[in-house]
């Protein structure tokens, strides 16, 4: 059953208005009773990953992904943190490994499951698009760049567009400072959801 408060992260309109969940996202965290503040991350990361994928298909048209399979990982990456309830609020990475075995168990299949580890581990091998573009949300919903991340998913870009490396650049730069610019917003409204319930 999913609290007053849940619902509320996960509904509450949002400034500018926030998308919803994918319905099995709200499901597995009614199912383990998840805090109001992970159901506003979750769906501010998906949020943002949803407008990321649209400006990935419009501008890198002849790049191939999984838009379904990113923005599940979006509103799933952080499960792991229902167990390790710490790291809403500071560091740490042990619900990484916590979430995808989590998801797991409620029969989540392992190629959705994994992003519950990928969305911190863009440097691992065999790593894909799908896995450095919920990485990139991760981190642009709070108005946070890093460097070594976009070069990596430049690097993916432009050896498939075979485009000039500068112009992938500049183009992932502008919609990631685009996105960038709302993270105020994103901030105030995860922070008016609770950690506990």
């Amino acid at each position: 059953m999913t609290s007053d408060a849940l619902r509320r992260a996960l509904t509450e309109p949002g400034d500018p208005p926030l998308l919803p969940l994918p319905g099995v996202a709200v499901e597995l965290l009614a199912a383990v009773a998840a805090s109001p503040r992970l159901g506003a991350h979750l769906r501010l990361v998906h949020d943002v990953a949803w407008h990321l994928t649209a400006a990935f298909a419009d501008r890198f048209a002849a790049v191939p992904f999984d838009r379904q399979a990113v923005l599940f990982g979006a509103a799933v990456h952080d499960f792991g943190k229902v167990e390790h309830p710490a790291e809403l609020t500071g560091p740490g990475s042990a619900h990484e490994e916590a979430g995808y075995q989590l998801l797991l168990r409620f029969g989540v299949p392992e190629e959705r499951a994994r992003f519950a580890v990928t969305h911190a581990a863009w440097h691992s091998p065999g790593v894909q698009l799908e896995d450095l573009l919920v990485s990139l949300a991760d981190k642009v919903w709070k108005g946070r760049r890093v460097t070594d991340l976009e070069q990596l998913v430049v690097d993916r870009l432009t050896a498939i567009t075979g485009q000039e490396r500068w112009q992938t650049f500049l183009e992932l730069d502008d919609v990631l400072a685009e996105l960038a610019a709302g993270a105020d917003r994103r901030l105030a409204f995860q922070a008016e959801h609770p950690v506990h319930d």
